[in-house]
């Protein structure tokens, strides 16, 4: 992607309307980008810059501080196993090993088809269902071999296209911001306010004295 166009546009200046500071729309604008692109590419990253009134120093800064946001181009579905305590107990090494064999891609690699990214993940927080994964921050478990390869058909033949996005993290509901009253508005609101306490204060002295 190189910068946010049309609708995406419209969509990203409508996240940033939804904070009072500019810049604290950075994260949320990086799922954006990763949600087209499945990873945070340059550009993208230049122009969420200028939104959040930021620098791209910035940005990278914080995108690189969470591991849900992609810096490097990955497959349509980013497959992440758990092999934390939970996990590791019931499998999670041999769940990754199945999920390697599969998908066609070892950790940190995607397929050469380009669908899938493979990578070992710390704790999913669904330690009842393990062991688990993700695909595209959607959670599945508990799993087995045969579990792994419907998970793969599934994907491949689009059948829970409509459970698992493309991309990134995409919210099931999109949230809009509100008519909200202007910085201006609000600044004039206390002046007259200001205006009307000092005037009572004034009324009340004089009345006293």
């Amino acid at each position: 992607m190189t910068r946010f166009e049309s609708d995406i546009l419209a969509e990203a200046l409508e996240i940033v309307k939804l904070y009072p500071e500019p810049r604290s729309a950075t994260i949320p604008l990086c799922h954006l980008a990763q949600s087209i692109d499945g990873y945070l590419a340059k550009d993208a990253i230049e122009h969420i810059a200028e939104l959040t009134e930021t620098t791209p120093a910035e940005v990278y800064g914080t995108a690189s501080f969470y591991d849900m946001i992609q810096l490097h181009p990955v497959g349509k579905y980013v497959v992440g196993v758990c092999t934390n305590i939970a996990c590791m107990l019931q499998g999670g090494y041999e769940l990754l090993e199945e999920v390697e064999s599969t998908f066609g891609a070892a950790i940190g690699e995607t397929s050469a088809d380009g669908l899938f990214t493979v990578e070992e993940v710390e704790c999913l927080a669904t330690c009842d269902r393990a062991p688990c994964l993700h695909v595209n921050y959607r959670y599945f478990g508990l799993l087995d071999s045969e579990g792994v390869r419907k998970l793969k058909e599934d994907l491949t033949t689009g059948k829970i296209e409509g459970e698992v996005p493309n991309h990134g993290v995409l919210s099931r509901v999109k949230r809009h911001a509100p008519e909200l009253i202007s910085m201006k508005e609000i600044d004039d609101l206390r002046t007259q306010e200001d205006k009307l306490k000092a005037d009572r204060a004034a009324g009340k002295g004089s009345g006293n004295a």
